[in-house]
Formats: C-alpha cells, sequence, structure tokens
C-alpha cells in the first residue's frame, strides 16, 4: 500500500504561488481558493495529472471538468463563442459563471478533463489568488472543488485538508472563499441552457441575454456535460431532511431566518444559514455549516425552507442533491 504523501498548508503569498506552480507544473495537485469554493488544480494540458486529479478525489471519470483560464484570450484558446456566449464573457468575466461551449481546434485540455466530450467548460475566477496562479502557470487549470467527490465542497482551507490530506500535494490557504457555492454553468451550444444555478442568478444571466435560459434535456445525469449535474452530489454522511418545519429527536437543525422550526430548542445542535434571511449569506454559509453539522453524529440534519429565488436556486439545487439516494 502506497503510503500517504506530505500535504502542505501554506499561506497564500507569492511564495505559495511560487511553490504551486511548481508543483503543478510537475503534475502535482494543488488546492487554491477562488470566490466560489476552493479548487483541486492540475495541469489542464497534464493527462495523467488530470489522472491523478480523478484518483484523489475520487471521482467519476464521465464527469467532466472545468478549466479555469487567465483571461479571455485564454479562454479563446480552448473554446468557440458564438454571440450568446460572448455576451455572457463580457458581462460575467472574471466571476461565478462557467460557460460549456464547442472546444477550439487545437484544444490543448487532456481529453480525460473533458470526459472525451467534443465541448470544454470554462471560466475565468474572480479571486486574487486564481488570477495570480493561472498568470504565473500560464496554461489552463482544471479546478473541482478540493473535496471528496460528492462530499461538501470547502469554503475553507481547513475543509480541504480534512477531506484531502495525505492525497494531494499542497493547500494554499487563502481563508473564507466569499460566493460559498460553486459557479453557475450554462451551456452555449445553440439556445443558452442553464446546467446548474450557482454564483450568478439566474435572473442575471436572463437580463444580459435578452431571453430566458432552457432547462437541461432528459438524461444528462447520466452522461453530465459539467460538473455537478450528478443526482447525487455535495453530499454529507448524514442524511437529509428537506423542508422541515419541526425538529424530531436526535436530529440537528440547519436553520433558516428569525423563526426557529418547531421543537429546535430541543435539537442537538442548530446553526442558522442566515438568520435574517439573506440570501447572500446562506450561500456563504452553506457547506460550512453542512459540514459541521454532519459532524454532529446526529441520525438526521433536517433542513427549514429556503427561498428559491436568485441565490435560493443554487442553495436547494445543493440542498436536494445531498439529500439524494446515492
Amino acid at each position: 500500500m502506497t503510503a500517504p504523501m506530505a500535504t502542505r498548508l501554506l499561506r497564500a503569498d507569492d511564495a505559495a504561488i511560487g511553490e504551486a506552480v511548481r508543483c503543478l507544473t510537475s503534475g502535482g495537485l494543488a488546492a487554491f481558493p477562488t470566490e466560489t469554493v476552493y479548487g483541486l488544480g492540475a495541469d489542464a494540458t497534464d493527462g495523467r495529472a488530470v489522472a491523478r486529479l480523478y484518483a484523489a478525489k475520487g471521482r467519476p471519470a464521465f464527469n467532466p471538468l472545468i478549466a479555469h483560464v487567465a483571461d479571455a484570450e485564454a479562454a479563446r484558446a480552448l473554446a468557440r463563442f458564438d454571440a450568446d456566449a460572448a455576451r455572457l464573457a463580457g458581462t460575467f468575466w472574471p466571476g461565478a459563471l462557467t460557460l460549456v461551449l464547442p472546444k477550439a481546434a487545437g484544444c490543448a485540455v487532456a481529453e480525460l478533463a473533458t470526459a472525451g466530450l467534443d465541448t470544454i467548460a470554462v471560466r475565468i475566477p474572480n479571486h486574487g489568488v486564481a488570477q495570480k496562479l493561472l498568470a504565473r502557470f500560464g496554461k489552463p487549470i482544471v479546478a473541482p472543488s478540493a473535496n471528496r467527490s460528492g462530499h461538501v465542497s470547502p469554503t475553507l482551507a481547513a475543509h480541504v485538508l480534512a477531506d484531502l490530506g495525505g492525497r494531494i500535494d499542497l493547500i494554499i490557504d487563502g481563508g473564507p472563499t466569499r460566493v460559498g457555492v460553486e459557479s453557475t454553468i450554462v451551456a452555449c451550444l445553440g439556445e443558452p441552457v442553464l446546467l446548474r444555478p450557482g454564483g450568478v442568478p439566474r435572473e442575471a444571466i436572463e437580463r444580459a441575454l435578452g431571453k430566458p435560459l432552457a432547462e437541461p434535456a432528459a438524461g444528462t445525469h447520466d452522461a453530465p456535460l459539467a460538473p455537478g449535474m450528478l443526482a447525487s452530489h455535495y453530499a454529507p454522511r448524514t442524511p437529509l431532511r428537506l423542508d422541515a418545519q419541526n425538529v424530531e429527536a436526535g436530529e440537528v437543525l440547519l436553520a433558516f431566518g428569525p423563526l426557529p422550526a418547531k421543537g429546535a430548542e430541543n435539537a442537538a445542535g442548530v446553526l442558522n444559514l442566515s438568520a435574517r434571511g439573506d440570501l447572500l449569506e446562506a450561500a456563504a454559509n452553506l457547506f460550512s455549516h453542512l459540514r459541521a453539522l454532519d459532524g454532529a453524529g446526529a441520525k438526521c440534519i433536517a433542513v427549514m425552507p429556503v427561498p428559491r429565488d436568485n441565490l435560493g436556486e443554487a442553495i436547494n439545487d445543493r440542498l436536494q442533491r445531498a439529500a439524494a439516494p446515492c
């Protein structure tokens, strides 16, 4: 049996970015913060490094990865942009929007990273550490969430270490992530389709496009075009009970808003996504609160209803996938 490696935890500074560049250049795995969640980075052009990333996460090889790039020029070297894609990129990049596009001729990203598809998912992150790393590395970096596949996404370096310590080379600690849920994913392969709600609300995208987003066709969960589309995903080990109006014996409570669920005073533990009902605050707290409640040893996590408008759509999407049977 291969002995676990020593995972280095580095404070975010120029020296840490230099270490991460050396790590990625040699085919290693380096976790780093983005504005959404922490990403697990590998050289997107190196099939062996991508295979190592899949192994570290325990990720199904048919689930494609997002290629993160430093700027629009780098994105256009990987993908073909139609008018809708160009409009969305111009409006929301850098930012929490991923576009699924046709591959450009000569796209350098490894076939394994795109799951053998003729499309590619691309994003320019809006985070200082990520931007410096991408600029200095000079090549696209695939960076799915830095956690075991299907588990709760990481919003702190400590979450990454808990999931992947001994399985990856290093982690850059840039503090808590700002958005707290993954990027929104839109496919521009004809009429734009919302594949995954996330950090950019549907309403903002539709305003930029001047038309509604379509929904993905049936069957895309079986052979997904983009990350985060599997029916069971983002899951803690403790079962979730959604839209809970009360707390049962042996449960912990994931609350939302100023009015607690009935029986909350008897819960084994309570964390509130946002006591004032702020969806931005709730999104930022979602994964860290799920992780904390998952460690309480309860029989179930009761989850109070969360509104479905704006970022609430992304929050409910993650909760439904977390609660789905594996």
